[in-house]
């Protein structure tokens, strides 16, 4: 399990580098990887998460369990509106330097994207297949990640020189919180509840962040087939893995 988990860091460090780069690179191209990151995230969700927490946590029932989703969606939502990650409603105003507003953006992403490194060593506690598949979820979104941190700091006024430390600080941010796992371990009883909480907070991720800012500025039907298409490679890849 460690060296599948440390591939799987690497490849997640990767993803969200090579975000901040095509975001400084192709911007007019943003939505589509948005888009297809947002069907990614929901489909973990609703085709792995949800079942597998269920499944785990059959013990404590659907009803508990539901609270654990619901909690997690909520927390998600409280993140969000109380800090503020959205880059696109951030001001163009800029000064040569990164903004707090910009900081405080790029820093709340590098928090998250720990504990989706978190999520993915959890998920490989639960079964191997549970943890691949929020693997792909993860690295989809960290692509994403990588966009919008670079985001941030430009939309605060910050140059590109400003944008890569930070860049690599949310790079780095899920492979700490993946490794972090193997320092301790989930105990049965409780690895439904942990994954409805991050059922929940997936279904937020995608629903209320990543589908509107992939339309945001671009309301094509690209963006919709993107959505539909991460939506259907997760779906496969649950059943493929799963089988």
């Amino acid at each position: 399990m460690i060296a599948e988990l440390l591939l799987i860091v690497a490849i997640a460090f990767a993803a969200t580098m090579l975000g901040g780069i095509f975001a400084l690179r192709f911007r007019d191209r943003l939505h589509l990887i948005l888009g297809f990151s947002a069907g990614a995230v929901v489909a973990v969700a609703l085709f792995d998460l949800l079942p597998s927490a269920m499944s785990f946590g059959a013990a404590s029932g659907p009803a508990l369990i539901s609270v654990f989703i619901a909690a997690g969606f909520l927390a998600y939502l409280m993140l969000d509106r109380l800090i503020l990650i959205h880059p696109h409603d951030h001001g163009d105003d800029h000064d040569g330097a990164a903004s707090p507003r910009g900081i405080a953006g790029a820093l709340t992403l590098s928090a998250h994207s720990f504990f989706d490194g978190a999520a993915i060593g959890i998920g490989f506690q639960a079964s191997p297949t549970v943890g691949l598949v929020i693997a792909a979820a993860v690295i989809a979104h960290d692509f994403s990640d990588g966009i919008n941190t670079v985001s941030f700091i430009l939309k605060g006024g910050g140059e590109w020189r400003k944008a890569l430390p930070w860049l690599f600080v949310d790079a780095l941010a899920p492979v700490l919180g993946a490794l972090s796992t193997l320092l301790f371990r989930i105990p049965d009883g409780y690895i439904g509840p942990v994954l409805g909480v991050f059922a929940g907070s997936f279904l937020y991720l995608g629903a209320s962040d990543l589908i509107p800012e992939s339309h945001h500025q671009h309301p094509r039907a690209a963006t919709t087939i993107m959505t539909l298409l991460g939506a259907g490679v997760i779906f496969l890849a649950v059943r493929v893995w799963g089988a």
